[in-house]
């Protein structure tokens, strides 16, 4: 059989975020490791670290097409026998139209196929359900997508209590924190008054001078720093991650983060309500409550600083945290899904 051509077309900057080139990474990582050829479709925009992380494995960079024309020809054009949609701004058309062209076509989707008709459709959040596709489903954190750095630094087993006098806490909001959070959740953290050694991930410049602002308690540090590919060992060195409920949540399952999260915009709002439900991590609710005035922006933080003050003091409660996070993502979902492409796409080939 030919070597398998496989396109992923999805985007990634400062207001969309990161979390769909993360994960394409991750399926790219995967297709190469089984002698695919991969190449990424889309705009990467003043992203140096990501454009370098494409680069250091060889994986072309290509202006995306948007229309369903155009993903036909760009398809035809690179002889692709998969394509992957990662986005919430393609024409939904799209799938079809690569699907009638003879390419199989894999959407990813959270909670919604916006109307699009492919060969496989994955959702990796966790308690995922979409009834009635018109393709094949794979749902659920079983099939969630990390990257080799991320699988590489998944600990043998879920970390025990460690009980410390001052907390290592990381704090990070995404590759670009489009929405802000870090500022908000720092004051957050430095008003739950315990001593913490503080380090946030600032993806952007403004949001590093916002942070510099903040003035930590007594016993508290705060060190900004900008984003890293050094992330997984930061989350496993740290004794509390406060995040996003975004696509890292299954990062800091897989690697047994003790974790407590926000829910930062609307799509992530089903999977974090199942997350937290379930006991994977803490919530702290959603990011317009702790942005918002008066009583109930000031009760909201509230709640938010008293939860993390019970996470800070109780290290058995981040214990329990990292064993359920730990044993619900074990970091073969990009394997099983590859599994399913070239299954899928050996059968179309032998017909």
């Amino acid at each position: 059989m030919s070597t398998v051509r496989v396109g992923l077309r999805c985007d990634a900057g400062p207001r969309r975020g990161v979390g769909h080139l993360v994960r394409c990474l991750a399926l790219a990582e995967e297709f190469l490791a089984r002698g695919a050829d991969v190449t990424v479709f889309g705009t990467v925009e003043r992203l140096d670290w990501a454009t370098a992380e494409l680069a250091a494995r060889g994986i072309p960079l290509l202006p995306g097409p948007d229309s369903a024309a155009e993903l036909v020809e760009a398809a035809r054009r690179h002889e692709l026998d998969v394509l992957v949609l990662d986005s919430y701004d393609l024409d939904p058309a799209g799938a079809g139209a690569l699907r009638a062209a003879g390419v199989y076509t894999v959407a990813i989707v959270d909670g919604d196929s916006r109307g699009q008709v492919a060969d496989l459709y994955l959702d990796q959040n966790f308690g995922a359900e979409l009834p009635g596709l018109p393709g094949r489903l794979l749902a659920g954190s079983g099939y969630a997508l990390l990257r080799d750095s991320v699988i590489n630094a998944r600990p043998p087993v879920a970390p025990p209590a460690t009980s410390v006098s001052r907390p290592r806490v990381l704090a990070f909001f995404g590759g670009t924190d489009a929405v802000g959070a870090a500022p908000v959740l720092t004051r957050v953290l430095v008003a739950a008054g315990h001593p913490m050694d503080l380090t946030v991930i600032v993806g952007r410049p403004e949001i590093e001078a916002e942070i510099e602002d903040v003035t930590p308690g007594r016993g508290q540090i705060i060190q900004p720093v900008p984003p890293t590919t050094s992330l997984p060992a930061l989350i496993t060195e740290a004794d509390l991650v406060v995040s996003a409920a975004g696509t890292s949540t299954w990062e800091l399952c897989c690697l047994g983060a003790p974790s407590a999260l926000v829910c930062v915009v609307d799509n992530q709002r089903e999977s974090y309500t199942r997350v937290v439900r379930h006991g994977l991590a803490a919530g702290l609710g959603e990011l317009p409550e702790l942005t918002a005035g008066g009583v109930a922006g000031r009760a909201a933080r509230a709640t938010a600083a008293r939860t993390l003050h019970g996470l800070l003091s109780a290290p058995q409660r981040r214990a329990t945290l990292a064993a359920r996070a730990w044993s619900t993502v074990d970091g073969q979902g990009r394997a099983r899904v590859v599994d399913a492409v070239f299954d899928a796409t050996r059968v179309a080939v032998t017909r």
